[in-house]
């Protein structure tokens, strides 16, 4: 119990609140547990409430009509998703999927639109919290139209290490068969780029481990998008 209290007090658009108010959320709070590669919503199913990851990660993508897939995000404890459709009363717009064996708390529309009635607070957390998921968007937006892969993948790589306690010495949260589909581009592609970035001095590979040798370098390719 303490535990799922500690994940939503550290679900952005919970921080803050009282302990009172996090056990109410607990309290409407529904457990769900789902196996890897097991469908959590498909898209257009119906907004009836939004998720937050207790345990395990979670990939949000889409699927175009030639079958291709597209992560759109991807989720580990703490994040909530789903909350868009909550609040815009539209169908969940995307995919839903425990990449690994995973611990979701479902927070039923109904149930949550009542406390949020309760709590002021709460409704000016969540609209800031949909704010960076617009922005979110409308950087991945431009990112795939805008820029090339080797752009996208620093500019991947310097939001990764704003978000990690040792922001020279990165962690991949997924495989990077996983993070080609994450940046619109296919695993070869990748690694050729991988490769050209630790050739010119900007990092060094080692498994999901991707150590920065050259942060200023790397800024300078997110920005303009292209290797020399």
């Amino acid at each position: 119990m303490e535990k799922i209290l500690e994940i939503i007090s550290k679900t952005p658009i919970f921080n803050g609140l009282s302990e009172d108010q996090l056990k109410a959320m607990r309290s409407i709070a529904e457990d769900q547990f789902y196996d890897k590669g097991k469908i959590i919503f498909m898209e257009g199913d119906e907004g009836n409430g939004f998720y937050i990851v207790a345990a395990g990660k979670v990939k949000i993508y889409k699927v175009s009509m030639d079958g291709k897939e597209q992560i759109l995000h991807i989720y580990g404890p703490g994040n909530p998703f789903g909350e868009v459709s909550v609040f815009s009363g539209l169908k969940f717009p995307a995919v839903a999927e425990a990449l690994i064996k995973s611990h979701i708390l479902f927070f039923p529309k109904d149930s949550f639109i009542s406390l949020l009635s309760k709590n002021p607070s709460l409704a000016l957390k969540i609209l800031a919290l949909l704010s960076r998921r617009l922005r979110q968007f409308t950087l991945l937006i431009e990112n795939l139209s805008l820029k090339e892969v080797p752009g996208r993948l620093a500019a991947y790589f310097i939001s990764l290490s704003e978000e990690q306690d040792i922001p020279d010495i990165l962690t991949l949260p997924v495989s990077k068969g996983q993070l080609s589909s994450l940046l619109g581009t296919i695993p070869e592609t990748m690694s050729r780029i991988l490769s050209r970035m630790s050739k010119d001095g900007l990092i060094e590979v080692n498994g999901r481990e991707i150590k920065i040798l050259n942060n200023p370098g790397l800024e300078e390719l997110a920005e303009y998008g292209k290797l020399l």
